[in-house]
């Protein structure tokens, strides 16, 4: 049963302020540090956030309510977004938006034959572009009346919020890793370090995805990408 709160955050009509009042947004994204910037974007566009980690999370939360809108990351600790994003594409009634999000560019493509009705390349931090991507694909009668003044604002996720997932990422880099896990690692610090703005960081999430391809041998990848992660989590604030 939805709470009192959520009744009334559901039920309002749009405003050119916040112009997704009404909406229910699940984000399925496992970097703490995206959800963050996205947190913020629904918040100041009126919308109501859910958040799972996980393809097995999404499920959890799936079978539970219908969001109107879906924001699906393609780099999944359980599987790919995409198959996900093929599965809500297919169900009766279908989620009025799925929208995919990704630190690779060039995956755009994949998603929308996945079923995708559009892309969100990160970093995700420009307000006006978030909310036109969503409004792009919502019913007319569902957005506000009257002419919308397009925000110029850029979000900045709190930055424990990236902290938390180099730490996470500091414990799975380990002697044993295995290759699925270190190609896993891989793109995920990559996703951080474009949304940070990190070039040494990318440079070594480049380096361990090349190792994987052959290229160069993995654990001097691996150790130096471990080595970048923990300066980080030395470095950032604990409060």
């Amino acid at each position: 049963m939805p709470e009192p709160l959520d009744e009334f955050i559901m039920t309002r009509s749009p405003t050119p302020d916040r112009p997704l009042l009404g909406q229910t947004v699940l984000v399925i994204e496992d970097s703490r540090f995206a959800s963050e910037a996205l947190r913020l974007l629904c918040l100041r566009s009126g919308a109501r956030i859910r958040r799972a980690d996980s393809l097995r999370a999404a499920a959890r939360h799936l079978a539970m309510y219908h969001p109107s809108v879906a924001i699906v990351d393609l780099g999944l600790p359980d599987g790919s977004g995409l198959d996900l994003i093929a599965e809500l594409a297919a169900t009766n009634p279908r989620i009025s938006v799925l929208m995919a999000t990704s630190a690779d560019d060039n995956a755009s493509g994949a998603a929308l034959e996945a079923g995708a009705d559009g892309f969100l390349a990160k970093p995700v931090v420009s307000l006006a572009a978030f909310q036109a991507a969503i409004l792009d694909h919502i019913p007319q009668c569902d957005h506000p009346p009257g002419l919308r003044a397009l925000p110029d604002d850029v979000i900045a996720p709190d930055r424990l919020a990236l902290r938390d997932d180099l730490a996470h990422v500091a414990e799975v880099l380990t002697p044993d890793i295995d290759a699925n896990t270190a190609r896993y690692v891989a793109q995920f610090v990559g996703g951080l370090a474009k949304t940070a703005k990190d070039t040494a960081l990318s440079e070594g999430a480049r380096a361990l995805q090349a190792s994987l391809g052959g290229k160069a041998p993995m654990m001097p990848a691996v150790v130096a990408l471990q080595s970048l992660v923990k300066d980080r989590v030395r470095s950032a604030p604990i409060v």
